[in-house]
């Protein structure tokens, strides 16, 4: 059992994994400032990583929380990585960036973070939903175009911010793009973290999805109310703040006591529980795991056989 808890904040997390941190190199996606992203990368630069790769689709923002990083941490090593996730043409070219670093042989830490919620309906360049497209199948594609670098780390983890809004909903297979789809854009990121421990945690991959919590001071709820409403959502928001949200970021990404549970749902910083953590099965299933694969690798055009 998790010696943490709903009331742990991410700095406390930073300090009892400090040796774990020290040296390794981590990717977030969606660190804009002030996103869970930028709190939790920002937290762990007081560790002492080798490098904080800060992906996110706007230069200048990136470039604000890498100034934010140094003034907080001086000596701190950020490159920044620019990619719109819900462009496979952007992904591409940013994997092959990722790819051409000499100096970055490995990625020891990936946190899939970025995301957004409840938006206009609206279908990208290639075809897809918005939230869908931005959520899972930019991660899917980066994740699986920089593979030979985050397993050539000795202890590689990915990490998918994922949301209790899976619990609205499961994959429409027949209709990934319809509009309201942020709860299938989150059941995908509990299923693809599954897929992962699946197909590659017999070469040391842990691989863990993740709800933060509810937040309410990132900007990434202002669309919230129309969709939650059409959803049939009821109920207030037990917020917490955003230093309590981002100490599961913490704990997907380096705790040394979960390895038996690779795959799994995080919450709370502790394995989800599906009878008190509303988990749904659908996000929980291997088969659909396998039929979402199977799904994202058409929508990308390509195949990722392990």
């Amino acid at each position: 059992m998790s010696k943490y808890n709903a009331k742990t904040s991410v700095h406390e997390l930073v300090s009892d994994y400090a040796q774990i941190i020290s040296g390794k190199i981590i990717l977030t996606t969606g660190v804009t400032p002030n996103s869970l992203g930028h709190i939790f990368t920002s937290a762990v630069a007081a560790a002492s990583p080798a490098l904080l790769i800060l992906a996110g689709r706007n230069a200048a923002k990136l470039q604000q929380t890498a100034d934010a990083i140094a003034a907080a941490h001086p000596g701190a090593r950020t490159r920044n990585l620019v990619v719109d996730l819900s462009s496979l043409a952007s992904v591409r070219k940013a994997a092959g960036e990722v790819n051409s670093w000499a100096d970055v042989p490995r990625v020891d830490v990936v946190v899939n973070n970025a995301g957004v919620m409840a938006v206009d309906f609206a279908l990208t360049p290639d075809g897809f939903e918005t939230q869908f497209a931005a959520s899972h199948i930019g991660h899917f594609l980066l994740t699986n175009l920089i593979m030979d670098k985050i397993l050539a780390s000795e202890s590689p983890r990915v990490v998918n911010v994922s949301s209790d809004g899976h619990r609205l909903g499961p994959i429409r297979w027949a209709d990934p793009h319809f509009s309201a789809s942020h709860s299938q854009a989150k059941t995908a990121n509990n299923l693809f973290a599954l897929s992962l421990a699946g197909k590659l945690g017999k070469r040391g991959l842990q691989a863990y999805s993740l709800h933060p919590g509810v937040i309410m001071t990132t900007g990434l709820g202002n669309h919230i109310g129309d969709e939650f409403k059409s959803l049939g959502f009821q109920g207030g928001f037990d917020a917490v703040p955003v230093e309590v949200g981002t100490a599961t970021h913490a704990f997907a990404a380096f705790d040394p006591s979960i390895a038996d549970h690779n795959g799994a749902y995080l919450i709370k910083c502790r394995v989800g529980d599906p009878y008190v953590d509303t988990l749904k099965p659908w996000a929980t299933s291997p088969i659909e795991a396998d039929k979402l694969w199977v799904l994202s690798e058409k929508l990308v055009g390509q195949e990722f056989k392990y």
